[in-house]
């Protein structure tokens, strides 16, 4: 787990194997497969798996399907597919609906013990006799049914006898109780709906909160780690795994969530984005989801070390999401081969270069890890540079290219612009320029010295390509109030397309190949609109932040 050797969760795993309250570590990663999952998931995958690895223990992948109205397969297979991403393997996989005999009959149980009713109160009303944080609930009329038509009404709830909303099974506790979580609490439901697992053998489903214990229980899990918004629902966690007389008591721990800057990371308002188009579904590279991050180019290796150097604690934090990027550089500085891509083309016309050669020359595939070794790259008469490299009025200290200066171009030779065209209307859509050659790199030319490098990419060879560069996708939403949404705070510029070209040794790049282009950033080849006749790159990063650890 590296920086979560001394994390709270771990010292209380050394003090329970220690003391002989188990003999062996069990966690589980029980997603709700409703949506799919995000970074703030990522933690809690990582923290499960790590820690039962730390203990040579084991960890299930299980999930918690007890709401069929909301879920899909697809969301199943979206989970399985970023666990494995993020490097883990699980020992068991269950489903919650796997155990649905079982809790229907620590139900029963609960009602032969007097401990659940059937209730007729509707959903509002069940809202409005709960009461407040300052004020006690009341009794439901139906509280005191006797156990005999209590079990008569939840078979037949069974039995499919009555409407969705009609009747719902509650527990039996305490509606005084200062923790609203236990004022008798729903534990069933009736929801006439198609499960994907078990079909239409269910009409009632067992609430998440009651569900949730008992599979924890059922699996024999030493240590139940969730996120602090369960914290209040511990008692009734605690409750239900006494109650039911389950052999095995699983302890629930929880932590502070991880949240990021400029970012939503909740599964309702990640699903209001996907279906009202504000983004191309939710592997969007804008999105936090892990699937969004995989394919915007972010790594598992970055993704991992990112979590493990934020905090283990009680409390939620807020981290910058410039401290991911830096991870992501940092894992990618020694693996992106460089290369170079103009995401917004201006023509150069090299006027004293022979008409028809083409000229290769030498480049590092990356100059910080010299074991990936050279390429060559083709150079011409005409060659395409960023129109950002060129300034025809420029201001002082603009080292690139302007009329009458010289610059380097990269792996190749001096150039000097010695005139501009321009179209009709005064846009600048061509430069003339000189090249010297006695300025090739590499041959150890000393004669003068250039302010200004730029790259560039050779014009008959180069492959087009189609450049996305992101920013965030949520702005600041601390001015988000009663009257608006957090959708008030997309932002509209948070996706920039270019049409540009690549060098030619980019042609048989695949989908997730990884680079590094000069000046730009680092760039991941778009697995979902590239084509055999397309390359599309999206950027992962930018190269440098002023972000520091």
């Amino acid at each position: 787990m590296d920086n979560q050797n001394s994390n709270f969760i771990k010292d209380i795993m050394i003090k329970d194997l220690e003391s002989g309250k188990h003999d062996t570590i069990m966690t589980r990663f029980p997603p709700e497969p409703n949506g799919y999952l995000h970074i703030g998931h990522a933690k809690s995958i990582i923290l499960n798996f790590g820690l039962a690895d730390d203990f040579s223990g084991t960890t299930n992948l299980r999930f918690d399907d007890t709401n069929p109205a909301k879920e899909d397969i697809e969301f199943v297979n979206s989970i399985k597919e970023d666990v494995k991403w993020l490097g883990f393997e699980w020992d068991n996989l269950f489903f919650a609906s796997d155990y649905f005999d079982e809790m229907y009959n620590r139900a029963v149980l609960l009602i032969k013990k007097g401990l659940a009713y059937v209730d007729d109160l509707s959903a509002d009303e069940i809202r409005e006799y709960r009461g407040t944080l300052t004020e006690p609930g009341k009794n439901s009329p139906h509280r005191d049914r006797s156990i005999e038509e209590n079990l008569d009404l939840f078979q037949r709830m069974r039995n499919g006898e009555f409407g969705n909303g009609e009747k719902v099974l509650r527990a039996k506790i305490d509606m005084a109780s200062p923790n609203i979580n236990l004022r008798d609490p729903v534990i069933y439901r009736i929801a006439h709906v198609t499960h994907h697992n078990t079909g239409d053998k269910w009409c009632i489903y067992p609430m998440y909160a009651f569900a949730h214990p008992l599979e924890d229980a059922i699996e024999g899990v030493t240590h139940s780690i969730c996120t602090i918004e369960f914290e209040d629902q511990r008692p009734f966690y605690n409750w239900v795994v006494e109650q039911c007389e389950m052999k095995n008591q699983p302890q629930q721990i929880e932590f502070g969530r991880l949240n990021l800057t400029n970012t939503v990371m909740s599964k309702r308002k990640l699903k209001q984005l996907v279906e009202e188009g504000f983004v191309d579904g939710w592997d969007d590279p804008r999105m936090p989801t892990i699937s969004g991050m995989r394919r915007r180019g972010f790594t598992p290796e970055s993704i991992r070390t990112f979590v493990r150097e934020t905090a283990v604690s009680k409390n939620n934090a807020t981290v910058d999401f410039e401290m991911l990027e830096h991870f992501v550089r940092e894992d990618l500085k020694l693996k992106a081969p460089r290369t170079m891509g103009i995401i917004n083309p201006l023509k150069v016309v090299i006027t004293n270069y022979p008409e028809g050669q083409i000229e290769l020359l030498d480049a590092e595939i990356n100059p910080e890890n010299p074991e990936m070794g050279m390429r060559k790259i083709p150079f011409s008469r005409e060659i395409y540079i960023e129109q950002d490299d060129f300034m025809e009025n420029p201001p002082k200290k603009y080292f690139r290219l302007f009329p009458g200066n010289e610059v380097r171009l990269k792996h190749a030779y001096f150039i000097k612009c010695e005139e501009v065209v321009k179209d009709a209307d005064g846009n600048v859509v061509e430069l003339r320029c000189a090249y010297d050659s006695e300025t090739k790199s590499g041959t150890g030319f000393t004669g003068r010295k250039v302010k200004g490098t730029i790259h560039w990419v050779e014009a008959t060879h180069a492959v087009p390509a189609e450049f996305r560069l992101y920013e965030p996708l949520i702005l600041d939403t601390s001015e988000e109030n009663e009257e608006g949404t957090f959708l008030d705070h997309v932002n509209p510029n948070s996706l920039q397309v270019f049409e540009g070209f690549v060098e030619p040794n980019m042609k048989e790049s695949r989908p997730h190949d990884k680079f590094q282009f000069f000046r730009h950033g680092y760039f991941n080849v778009d697995p979902k609109h590239t084509t055999v006749d397309k390359l599309v790159f999206n950027r992962i990063v930018s190269l440098k932040s002023s972000f520091k650890l």
